[in-house]
């Protein structure tokens, strides 16, 4: 099973989000380090829409999706961007 499809059921199983996009970034970081030659699956982008946020502040969704994937962090993933909202705070288009 590919690190995005983990870190997506993880997330599905644990905060039931209104919305969820896993997005591997990985390709876009080529050349940023000797050798990395952007594949794999060591840069990923969350935007989430989660009840479980309401009433947290960004630093607290952060290290509520930090711990739930903190397995994965150890095992190698390099980095993380969030995007976590509540409900709430979504603007209906």
């Amino acid at each position: 099973m590919s690190l995005q499809t983990q870190i997506e059921e993880k997330i599905l199983a644990k905060l039931a989000p209104e919305h969820l996009e896993v997005i591997n970034e990985s390709h876009l970081h080529a050349g940023h380090q000797p050798g990395f030659d952007g594949t794999g699956e060591s840069h990923m982008r969350i935007r989430i829409v989660a009840s479980a946020f309401e009433g947290m502040n960004r630093v607290m969704r952060h290290r509520k999706i930090n711990e739930l994937l903190k397995e994965e962090i150890d095992r190698g993933l390099h980095a993380l961007a969030i995007d976590a909202k509540a409900p709430s705070e979504v603007v209906a288009q």
